[in-house]
Protein backbone atom coordinates (compact mmCIF):
# COMPACT_ATOMS: atom_id res chain seq x y z
CA UNK A 1 0.00 0.00 0.00
CA UNK A 2 2.71 2.51 0.70
CA UNK A 3 4.12 1.83 -2.54
CA UNK A 4 0.83 2.88 -4.31
CA UNK A 5 0.22 5.74 -2.61
CA UNK A 6 3.99 7.19 -2.91
CA UNK A 7 4.10 6.19 -6.52
CA UNK A 8 0.25 8.36 -7.05
CA UNK A 9 1.78 11.32 -4.81
CA UNK A 10 5.08 11.33 -6.94
CA UNK A 11 2.98 10.85 -10.74
CA UNK A 12 0.83 13.69 -9.85
CA UNK A 13 3.19 16.32 -8.38
CA UNK A 14 0.09 18.39 -6.43
CA UNK A 15 -2.26 17.98 -4.13
CA UNK A 16 -4.91 15.00 -3.85
CA UNK A 17 -7.62 14.23 -1.87
CA UNK A 18 -8.08 11.55 0.39
CA UNK A 19 -11.23 10.41 -1.53
CA UNK A 20 -9.18 10.53 -5.37
CA UNK A 21 -6.28 8.43 -3.91
CA UNK A 22 -8.48 6.38 -2.33
CA UNK A 23 -10.87 5.88 -5.65
CA UNK A 24 -7.81 5.31 -7.63
CA UNK A 25 -6.48 2.68 -5.34
CA UNK A 26 -9.34 0.88 -4.67
CA UNK A 27 -9.36 1.67 -0.74
CA UNK A 28 -11.04 3.05 2.19
CA UNK A 29 -10.03 7.23 3.14
CA UNK A 30 -9.03 5.94 6.62
CA UNK A 31 -6.25 3.15 4.93
CA UNK A 32 -4.66 6.01 2.76
CA UNK A 33 -4.59 8.53 6.01
CA UNK A 34 -2.81 5.95 8.34
CA UNK A 35 -0.32 4.87 5.27
CA UNK A 36 0.28 8.63 4.81
CA UNK A 37 0.96 9.06 8.51
CA UNK A 38 3.78 6.10 7.85
CA UNK A 39 4.97 7.48 5.03
CA UNK A 40 5.36 10.49 7.23
CA UNK A 41 6.95 8.42 9.80
CA UNK A 42 9.83 6.93 7.56
CA UNK A 43 10.64 10.88 6.40
CA UNK A 44 8.77 12.12 3.46
CA UNK A 45 7.33 15.42 4.10
CA UNK A 46 3.81 14.86 3.08
CA UNK A 47 1.56 18.30 3.00
CA UNK A 48 -1.79 17.69 4.36
CA UNK A 49 -4.51 19.94 3.85
CA UNK A 50 -8.40 19.60 5.13
CA UNK A 51 -9.78 21.20 2.06
CA UNK A 52 -7.08 20.22 -0.37
CA UNK A 53 -5.85 17.08 0.67
CA UNK A 54 -1.82 15.38 0.68
CA UNK A 55 0.58 16.87 -1.59
CA UNK A 56 4.56 15.03 -1.48
CA UNK A 57 7.02 18.17 -0.80
CA UNK A 58 10.39 16.18 -0.20
CA UNK A 59 11.75 12.92 -0.05
CA UNK A 60 14.61 11.17 2.48
CA UNK A 61 17.56 9.85 1.83
CA UNK A 62 16.82 6.55 2.38
CA UNK A 63 17.04 3.00 0.24
CA UNK A 64 14.16 1.45 0.36
CA UNK A 65 12.36 -0.62 -2.22
CA UNK A 66 10.20 1.91 -3.57
CA UNK A 67 13.52 4.42 -3.38
CA UNK A 68 15.61 2.37 -5.38
CA UNK A 69 13.40 0.34 -8.03
CA UNK A 70 11.58 3.92 -8.80
CA UNK A 71 14.03 4.88 -11.62
CA UNK A 72 16.00 1.62 -11.94
CA UNK A 73 16.62 0.34 -15.65
CA UNK A 74 17.64 -2.87 -14.82
CA UNK A 75 15.94 -6.12 -16.40
CA UNK A 76 17.55 -8.61 -13.44
CA UNK A 77 19.87 -7.22 -11.28
CA UNK A 78 17.43 -5.13 -8.21
CA UNK A 79 14.20 -6.29 -9.59
CA UNK A 80 13.93 -8.37 -6.61
CA UNK A 81 14.79 -6.49 -3.17
CA UNK A 82 14.85 -7.52 0.17
CA UNK A 83 14.85 -4.90 2.66
CA UNK A 84 15.34 -4.47 6.77
CA UNK A 85 16.09 -1.61 8.53
CA UNK A 86 18.62 -3.31 10.42
CA UNK A 87 20.56 -6.57 10.56
CA UNK A 88 24.10 -8.31 11.19
CA UNK A 89 24.99 -9.02 7.95
CA UNK A 90 23.46 -8.37 4.29
CA UNK A 91 25.98 -11.05 3.38
CA UNK A 92 24.41 -13.72 5.74
CA UNK A 93 20.64 -12.57 4.54
CA UNK A 94 21.62 -13.22 1.19
CA UNK A 95 23.49 -16.50 1.82
CA UNK A 96 20.29 -17.78 3.70
CA UNK A 97 17.88 -16.24 0.65
CA UNK A 98 20.31 -18.19 -2.05
CA UNK A 99 20.03 -21.32 -0.23
CA UNK A 100 16.26 -21.01 -0.18
CA UNK A 101 16.34 -20.63 -3.80
CA UNK A 102 16.39 -17.00 -4.37
CA UNK A 103 16.50 -16.10 -7.54
CA UNK A 104 19.54 -14.08 -9.52
CA UNK A 105 19.83 -10.41 -9.25
CA UNK A 106 18.10 -10.53 -5.29
CA UNK A 107 19.05 -7.24 -3.67
CA UNK A 108 19.71 -7.49 0.23
CA UNK A 109 19.88 -3.86 1.71
CA UNK A 110 19.89 -2.91 5.66
CA UNK A 111 19.77 0.41 6.91
CA UNK A 112 22.21 -0.64 9.07
CA UNK A 113 24.73 -3.64 9.94
CA UNK A 114 25.44 -5.23 13.55
CA UNK A 115 28.40 -7.00 12.27
CA UNK A 116 29.17 -6.06 9.11
CA UNK A 117 32.28 -8.02 6.87
CA UNK A 118 35.17 -7.37 5.59
CA UNK A 119 38.05 -8.93 3.64
CA UNK A 120 40.18 -11.61 5.64
CA UNK A 121 37.59 -11.81 8.59
CA UNK A 122 37.35 -7.85 9.74
CA UNK A 123 34.95 -5.97 10.30
CA UNK A 124 32.80 -3.31 8.26
CA UNK A 125 31.33 -0.21 10.17
CA UNK A 126 27.81 0.26 9.46
CA UNK A 127 26.24 2.96 11.00
CA UNK A 128 22.33 3.91 10.51
CA UNK A 129 21.15 6.16 7.81
CA UNK A 130 24.78 7.06 6.09
CA UNK A 131 25.92 4.36 4.09
CA UNK A 132 25.01 1.47 1.53
CA UNK A 133 25.06 -2.06 3.00
CA UNK A 134 23.70 -4.46 0.24
CA UNK A 135 24.79 -7.92 -1.15
CA UNK A 136 23.35 -9.43 -4.55
CA UNK A 137 22.61 -12.58 -5.36
CA UNK A 138 24.38 -13.94 -8.60
CA UNK A 139 23.94 -17.21 -10.24
CA UNK A 140 26.63 -17.23 -13.18
CA UNK A 141 26.66 -20.10 -15.64
CA UNK A 142 30.42 -20.15 -15.39
CA UNK A 143 33.20 -22.01 -13.63
CA UNK A 144 34.11 -21.77 -10.45
CA UNK A 145 37.86 -21.01 -11.36
CA UNK A 146 36.55 -17.56 -13.22
CA UNK A 147 34.52 -16.08 -9.94
CA UNK A 148 37.37 -13.85 -8.53
CA UNK A 149 36.97 -11.74 -11.79
CA UNK A 150 33.43 -11.01 -10.71
CA UNK A 151 35.01 -8.94 -7.89
CA UNK A 152 36.98 -6.67 -10.84
CA UNK A 153 33.50 -6.62 -13.03
CA UNK A 154 31.68 -5.09 -9.90
CA UNK A 155 34.84 -2.83 -8.43
CA UNK A 156 35.06 -1.08 -12.04
CA UNK A 157 30.67 -0.61 -12.25
CA UNK A 158 31.11 0.88 -8.84
CA UNK A 159 33.89 3.09 -9.24
CA UNK A 160 32.12 4.07 -12.73
CA UNK A 161 28.67 4.59 -10.45
CA UNK A 162 30.18 6.85 -8.37
CA UNK A 163 31.86 8.79 -10.19
CA UNK A 164 29.11 9.59 -12.80
CA UNK A 165 26.91 10.27 -9.02
CA UNK A 166 29.27 12.57 -7.94
CA UNK A 167 31.70 14.19 -9.72
CA UNK A 168 34.38 12.86 -7.94
CA UNK A 169 37.69 11.56 -8.64
CA UNK A 170 37.34 7.66 -7.65
CA UNK A 171 40.36 4.80 -8.31
CA UNK A 172 40.37 1.39 -7.56
CA UNK A 173 42.53 -0.23 -5.30
CA UNK A 174 42.84 -3.61 -6.97
CA UNK A 175 41.40 -5.69 -6.30
CA UNK A 176 38.26 -4.55 -4.42
CA UNK A 177 38.85 -1.08 -3.10
CA UNK A 178 37.14 1.96 -3.74
CA UNK A 179 39.00 4.89 -2.60
CA UNK A 180 38.74 8.47 -3.20
CA UNK A 181 42.17 10.86 -2.89
CA UNK A 182 43.51 8.24 -1.14
CA UNK A 183 41.34 7.26 1.31
CA UNK A 184 38.83 4.00 1.40
CA UNK A 185 35.30 4.69 0.67
CA UNK A 186 33.89 1.41 -0.42
CA UNK A 187 34.84 -2.68 -0.36
CA UNK A 188 33.65 -5.21 -1.84
CA UNK A 189 33.83 -8.80 -0.32
CA UNK A 190 32.75 -11.79 -2.58
CA UNK A 191 31.32 -15.07 -1.00
CA UNK A 192 31.10 -18.34 -3.60
CA UNK A 193 29.33 -21.81 -2.77
CA UNK A 194 30.36 -23.95 -5.67
CA UNK A 195 30.93 -27.82 -6.33
CA UNK A 196 33.66 -28.89 -8.71
CA UNK A 197 32.26 -27.73 -12.00
CA UNK A 198 29.25 -25.76 -10.77
CA UNK A 199 28.28 -22.13 -9.18
CA UNK A 200 25.32 -22.63 -6.54
CA UNK A 201 25.50 -19.30 -6.26
CA UNK A 202 28.23 -15.66 -5.58
CA UNK A 203 27.13 -13.04 -3.20
CA UNK A 204 28.15 -9.86 -3.73
CA UNK A 205 28.84 -7.85 -0.67
CA UNK A 206 29.18 -3.92 -1.38
CA UNK A 207 29.73 -1.51 1.74
CA UNK A 208 29.54 2.32 0.65
CA UNK A 209 30.59 5.23 2.90
CA UNK A 210 27.82 7.84 1.47
CA UNK A 211 27.47 10.26 3.97
CA UNK A 212 29.20 8.90 7.00
CA UNK A 213 30.70 12.01 9.36
CA UNK A 214 33.14 10.47 11.99
CA UNK A 215 35.22 7.60 11.65
CA UNK A 216 36.53 5.84 14.66
CA UNK A 217 40.17 6.72 15.63
CA UNK A 218 41.81 3.32 14.43
CA UNK A 219 39.99 3.69 11.34
CA UNK A 220 42.82 6.61 9.72
CA UNK A 221 42.75 5.78 6.37
CA UNK A 222 38.58 5.35 5.85
CA UNK A 223 37.00 8.09 4.48
CA UNK A 224 33.65 8.76 2.81
CA UNK A 225 31.83 10.36 0.00
CA UNK A 226 30.62 13.44 1.74
CA UNK A 227 34.04 14.05 3.45
CA UNK A 228 35.67 14.02 0.33
CA UNK A 229 33.27 15.85 -1.36
CA UNK A 230 31.75 18.15 0.54
CA UNK A 231 28.06 17.39 -0.20
CA UNK A 232 25.39 14.92 0.99
CA UNK A 233 24.64 12.32 -1.95
CA UNK A 234 21.62 9.98 -2.64
CA UNK A 235 22.35 6.80 -1.80
CA UNK A 236 19.58 5.21 -4.17
CA UNK A 237 20.78 7.12 -7.09
CA UNK A 238 24.55 5.31 -6.14
CA UNK A 239 22.63 1.97 -5.73
CA UNK A 240 20.40 2.55 -9.33
CA UNK A 241 23.52 3.67 -11.04
CA UNK A 242 25.70 0.70 -10.23
CA UNK A 243 23.09 -1.62 -10.62
CA UNK A 244 22.80 -0.26 -14.51
CA UNK A 245 26.25 -0.54 -14.96
CA UNK A 246 26.75 -3.94 -13.33
CA UNK A 247 24.22 -5.83 -15.23
CA UNK A 248 25.45 -4.53 -18.72
CA UNK A 249 29.29 -5.57 -17.79
CA UNK A 250 27.89 -9.22 -15.73
CA UNK A 251 26.30 -9.83 -18.92
CA UNK A 252 29.01 -9.64 -21.26
CA UNK A 253 31.29 -10.95 -18.97
CA UNK A 254 29.26 -14.37 -18.59
CA UNK A 255 29.36 -15.00 -22.10
CA UNK A 256 32.94 -14.64 -22.61
CA UNK A 257 34.45 -14.99 -18.23
CA UNK A 258 37.52 -13.10 -18.93
CA UNK A 259 38.55 -9.31 -18.08
CA UNK A 260 38.95 -8.56 -21.73
CA UNK A 261 36.04 -6.60 -22.40
CA UNK A 262 36.69 -4.23 -19.57
CA UNK A 263 40.25 -4.54 -18.93
CA UNK A 264 41.46 -0.94 -20.54
CA UNK A 265 38.82 0.63 -18.32
CA UNK A 266 39.80 -1.00 -14.88
CA UNK A 267 43.28 -0.29 -15.75
CA UNK A 268 42.36 3.66 -16.44
CA UNK A 269 40.95 3.37 -12.79
CA UNK A 270 42.88 1.11 -10.80
CA UNK A 271 45.57 3.45 -8.61
CA UNK A 272 47.49 0.24 -7.90
CA UNK A 273 49.49 0.27 -11.26
CA UNK A 274 52.65 1.83 -11.85
CA UNK A 275 53.36 2.40 -8.09
CA UNK A 276 55.75 0.40 -6.15
CA UNK A 277 53.39 -2.28 -3.89
CA UNK A 278 54.16 -4.55 -0.86
CA UNK A 279 52.68 -7.93 -1.16
CA UNK A 280 52.25 -9.88 1.74
CA UNK A 281 52.48 -13.77 0.64
CA UNK A 282 52.59 -16.65 3.53
CA UNK A 283 53.79 -13.88 6.10
CA UNK A 284 56.06 -12.51 3.90
CA UNK A 285 56.72 -9.12 2.84
CA UNK A 286 58.39 -8.53 -0.71
CA UNK A 287 58.97 -5.31 -2.61
CA UNK A 288 57.27 -4.87 -6.38
CA UNK A 289 56.48 -2.85 -8.98
CA UNK A 290 52.67 -3.27 -10.38
CA UNK A 291 52.86 -3.57 -14.56
CA UNK A 292 49.44 -4.88 -15.45
CA UNK A 293 46.12 -6.49 -14.79
CA UNK A 294 45.70 -9.54 -17.13
CA UNK A 295 42.54 -10.75 -18.71
CA UNK A 296 41.72 -13.63 -15.48
CA UNK A 297 42.52 -10.81 -12.92
CA UNK A 298 45.40 -11.51 -11.44
CA UNK A 299 47.95 -7.63 -10.86
CA UNK A 300 51.12 -8.30 -13.15
CA UNK A 301 54.22 -7.45 -11.20
CA UNK A 302 57.54 -7.02 -11.60
CA UNK A 303 60.20 -7.70 -8.49
CA UNK A 304 63.09 -6.16 -8.11
CA UNK A 305 65.47 -8.90 -8.95
CA UNK A 306 63.59 -8.12 -12.49
CA UNK A 307 61.67 -11.47 -12.07
CA UNK A 308 57.80 -10.92 -13.08
CA UNK A 309 54.64 -12.81 -11.32
CA UNK A 310 51.17 -12.50 -12.13
CA UNK A 311 49.12 -12.16 -8.61
CA UNK A 312 45.77 -14.08 -8.07
CA UNK A 313 45.86 -13.24 -4.06
CA UNK A 314 47.22 -11.89 -0.85
CA UNK A 315 48.03 -8.52 0.53
CA UNK A 316 48.55 -5.34 -1.73
CA UNK A 317 49.61 -2.37 -0.06
CA UNK A 318 50.17 0.61 -2.59
CA UNK A 319 53.31 3.25 -1.48
CA UNK A 320 51.76 6.01 -0.17
CA UNK A 321 48.38 4.44 0.52
CA UNK A 322 46.69 3.43 3.52
CA UNK A 323 50.18 4.00 5.57
CA UNK A 324 52.42 1.80 2.99
CA UNK A 325 56.00 4.79 2.71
Amino acid sequence: MKDKVLAFLKKEKKYCSGEEISHELGVTRAAIWKTIKKLQAEGYEIQSSTKKGYKLLGTPNIVTPSEVKEHLQTKVLGQTIYYETEMDSTNNKAKELARQGAQEGTLVIADKQTNGKGRLGRSWTSPEGAGIWMSLILRPHILPQYASQITLVAGLSLCEAIQEVTGLEVGIKWPNDVVVNGKKVCGILTEMNAEMEEINYIIVGIGINVNIMTFPVELPYASSLRLEGGEEYSRSSIIQTFLEKFEVAYNTYKSNPTLESIRERYEKNCITLYKKVKLIKKNEEVIAYATGITNEGALSVCYEDDSKEDVLSGEISVRGLYGYV
